[in-house]
């Protein structure tokens, strides 16, 4: 899969990171993946409709055509169907928007989320000093985005100016510009955290640099 993002609009982001966690007192880590799970289902998903399609069409055909069914027949019925399901199967493996049509929202949905909360723990996202913390995560397979704050940002970040993050990024990211995607996240982070607050550490404590992965 080729990489989301250029190294120019790596240094991009790397900057508008460091810039909005200066005005903002939050320390945020972008998240780029390619799929929150491998969905070992979905071929099946492809094999089960692609032979069901092909064995629609040879009983249709039989309702019409009765005297096709010799012996040779049969067989050559039998093959179609399961090559018809192979290369629907296959499809799924190699091509994401095919696949994508057997994918369920809601499962979806819950593995990115729960895929966003294991990178904000295996990354300690929960270390800085006043529990600032904070993942944008996109989720390309699934065209999904997680806003994970910790703690401390409980009181300025509510459910309802999350999902409006979330809203705006996913909007974005529709249209497959995975770059301006997070750049609009950061703006709409901006916007609803508005200056830091009085006291706030200038410290930097959690690496700019955006989280990749690759599929699991």
């Amino acid at each position: 899969m080729p990489r989301p993002l250029s190294d120019q609009e790596r240094c991009d982001l790397d900057n508008r990171v460091a810039e909005t966690e200066k005005r903002t007192g939050a320390q945020i880590v972008l998240a780029v993946i390619e799929r929150s799970d491998t969905y070992a289902e979905l071929p099946w998903k492809a094999f089960a409709l692609g032979a069901s399609v092909i064995g629609l069409f040879i009983t249709i055909l039989e309702l019409v055509r009765p005297s096709w069914n010799t012996g040779h027949a049969v067989l050559l019925a039998v093959v179609t169907t399961l090559m018809a399901g192979a290369v629907c199967a296959l499809l799924c493996v190699a091509v994401p928007w095919f696949a994508r049509f057997f994918l369920d929202a809601h499962h979806a949905e819950m593995e990115v989320r729960q895929h966003a909360q294991s990178l904000f723990l295996s990354h300690e996202l929960f270390g800085t000093s006043r529990r600032t913390g904070i993942l944008l995560l996109i989720s390309l397979f699934e065209r999904q985005v997680v806003v994970q704050p910790d703690t401390g940002l409980a009181e300025r970040l509510d459910r309802t100016a999350l999902e409006e993050i979330v809203s705006r990024m996913t909007a974005v990211l529709a249209s497959g510009q995975v770059a301006r995607a997070l750049n609009e996240g950061l703006n709409s982070l901006q916007e609803h955290l508005h200056a830091a607050p009085s006291g706030t550490l200038a410290k930097n404590e959690l690496p700019d640099e955006i989280i990749e992965e690759e599929r699991p």
